[in-house]
Formats: C-alpha cells, sequence, structure tokens
C-alpha cells in the first residue's frame, strides 16, 4: 500500500525564504506554512507535520522560544526539527541543539540539500516510529499476558469461596467506576493518573480475596457465623494475599498492575479511622485500590443474599455506606459512591447469584 505524503511545517517571518523551500518540498510532500512561531504552534497542533523547518530569527516568539513551546506540548514534543538560520556560530548550534533541534540547515537554503536532508530525516523517522511501533505491540501483549495470569489466579478464591463468582464481577464493576470518578479528583492524581489506571484497578479487583486459598473448607465454607478462633484465622487471609500475589510474581513486583493487586489484596479490610485489620492502616496509610475495594466489597455484601442473611435495599446499603464516612471508608470514595449508585441495581441486573 502506498504511503502517504509526509507533512512538512515550515515556519518562517520571510516570503522569499518559505517561496523557496516550498518550491523544493512541495512537489514530494504536503507543505505548511506560518509566519511566526505563535501560528506555528497552533498549526502544528492541528496537522501534526512530520518535519518542521523552523527559522531562528523572528519577531516576537524566536525559533528557540518556538522549539521550547513544543516541547512542552505531549503531541508535539517528538517532532523533529530542523533550524533555518543565518548564523552560523557555534554558540548558537548548540543552544539549538540543546533544546532538542536535529539539525541546522543555513541560509541562504541550498535546494537539493534541504530536500536530501528532509528526506533522510524522515526515513530516519519511520524506522524509529515502526521500532515505537513494534515496542507497543510487546508492551500489549505482555499486559494481556499479565492479566490473564491475575484474573486466572483471581479464579481460584472463586471456586473456593462459596460467594459466587458474581460477587467477583460485581465489585470489580464498582471499583472500576470508582476509579474513573476518582481520576478526575486532583487529590487521586498520583494513584490513578490515567485510564490505563482505572483497568488496572479493574484488573487487580477481582484478586482481593485470593488469600482465601489458604483458609481451611471448615471454617471458610461455613454456613454460619464463625466464633472468634475462627475469625482469627479468617483475619490471615488479606496477608495470605499478598503473599500470594508477591510469590506467584516475584519477577514482576515494579509492574504497577501486581502491585495494585497485592495492595488491595492486602489491605482491603483495614479502616479509615485505623481500626481494621490486619495491620491497622490509618487515612491515607491505606493504598487507595484498597479503599475503592473496602466500599465495594461492604456494599456487595449488604445487598447480595447469604446463608446467614437476607439481602438488604440497595437504599439500606448505600444509607450503611454514608454513615461509613470518615470512620470506615475514605471520604472522597464514599462521595464518589454516591454519584455513582443509582447505576448499581441495574448492574447488578447482569450478575445476579443464582445458587448459595
Amino acid at each position: 500500500m502506498e504511503q502517504p505524503r509526509a507533512k512538512i511545517l515550515i515556519v518562517d517571518d520571510t516570503k522569499t525564504n518559505i517561496e523557496i523551500l516550498e518550491g523544493v518540498l512541495s512537489s514530494q510532500y504536503d507543505v505548511y506554512v506560518a509566519k511566526d512561531g505563535k501560528k506555528g504552534i497552533s498549526i502544528a497542533e492541528k496537522v501534526h507535520p512530520d518535519i518542521v523547518l523552523l527559522d531562528v530569527m523572528m519577531p516576537e516568539m524566536d525559533g528557540y522560544e518556538t522549539l521550547s513551546v513544543m516541547r512542552t506540548k505531549e503531541d508535539l514534543k517528538d517532532i523533529p526539527v530542523f533550524f533555518l538560520t543565518a548564523k552560523s556560530d557555534s554558540d548558537s548550534e548548540q543552544t539549538g541543539l540543546d533544546l532538542g533541534a536535529v539539525d541546522y540547515i543555513a541560509k541562504p537554503c541550498n535546494p537539493q540539500l534541504v530536500l536530501l536532508r528532509v528526506k533522510n530525516q524522515l526515513e530516519y523517522k519511520r524506522q524509529r516510529d515502526h521500532l515505537h511501533e513494534l515496542v507497543d505491540e510487546k508492551t500489549a501483549d505482555l499486559r494481556k499476558t499479565l492479566k490473564v495470569m491475575l484474573t486466572s489466579l483471581g479464579s481460584l478464591a472463586e471456586f473456593r469461596d462459596p460467594e459466587t463468582g458474581g460477587h467477583i464481577k460485581r465489585t470489580q464493576v464498582i471499583v472500576q467506576r470508582l476509579a474513573e470518578v476518582l481520576q478526575k479528583n486532583p487529590k487521586f492524581a498520583e494513584s490513578i493518573p490515567s485510564m490505563e489506571y482505572v483497568d488496572y484497578y479493574a484488573t487487580a479487583a477481582p484478586l482481593h480475596d485470593i488469600g482465601k486459598v489458604g483458609i481451611e473448607d471448615e471454617i471458610l465454607r461455613k454456613p454460619g457465623k464463625l466464633n472468634d478462633s475462627e475469625r482469627q484465622i479468617m483475619s490471615q487471609h488479606p496477608k495470605m494475599g499478598y503473599d500470594v500475589l508477591m510469590n506467584a510474581t516475584h519477577e514482576l513486583h515494579d509492574n504497577p498492575m501486581v502491585k495494585i493487586a497485592a495492595d488491595i489484596a492486602w489491605a482491603h479490610h483495614e479502616r479509615w479511622d485505623g481500626e481494621g485489620y490486619p495491620r491497622k492502616l490509618k487515612g491515607d496509610e491505606i493504598p487507595v485500590g484498597a479503599r475503592l475495594m473496602a466500599v465495594a466489597d461492604v456494599y456487595d455484601a449488604l445487598v447480595s443474599k447469604r446463608p446467614y442473611k437476607d439481602p438488604y435495599p440497595h437504599q439500606y446499603a448505600v444509607k450503611e455506606i454514608l454513615n461509613g464516612k470518615g470512620t470506615q471508608f475514605d471520604p472522597d470514595v464514599v462521595d464518589a459512591f454516591i454519584s455513582i449508585a443509582d447505576e448499581l441495581p441495574k448492574t447488578y441486573e447482569q450478575f445476579k447469584d443464582n445458587t448459595f
């Protein structure tokens, strides 16, 4: 398939220079023109050129300042830039190269030299972009493999726990929606910086009870309430879950998805006021994923049928979550939960438990 024509942006305040460069390049490339730096940046943001030919000496915003601004913009920062200049001193060249220019083209321009250097840079850019695509594809494949592995681990808890897979799916949906809401909250900018991280939290959520694989059946499958000694044993499952994930993924500890999953498993029974277990973490000491799961877990437990109880109505469960704001739960997470609460009854219709 024929490749689309490359796009070249010329930023120069001299009409003669523009006409010369257009004449050289327009037969092979789509050429865009701006007569000042501000306009050049505006056009670059719209057309995303493959190369920019940028004059150094321009009024108001010179070439150095224009390139500095381009390098602060995510969609422009990697575009190759040639400086066009009549200056030939080494200090000027060093300034431009330090800012990220790929090279200088001296004025007056040699048309054939310009054409050759643009062609060479475009070929280099195509090779670089292709390598980036290969890396991105490989990274995506590895991420998919990791997600499958983590999902498989989550299934272990589902098979052993008398609570059905519906619980896992429902809490996963709630965690994902909470992460989507909180991603817009500046307080969570570091913990949920992108939609990619929202996916990490959703993928990690089903692993919150993976530690229950280490609890004996007599306790895990007991139909009634647990006694004190049984509760003490059951309270060990968060640490067991953390250990399971760390041991199973010991070569991937730096992967954010694994870290989020391990944090959720270990801390989803902690409380905002420090009265939870197993480590009595308090407030912001509790990992964000665990704070999301704490709300999702309690809501689901309230509205779901269990062998020892009937389900509570949705409005009752929402009220209980509100009652725990600032004591059991992170206040910001509760606010996010309230903003999505009306969606939940309809969502739950998709994941009904059939047996107990």
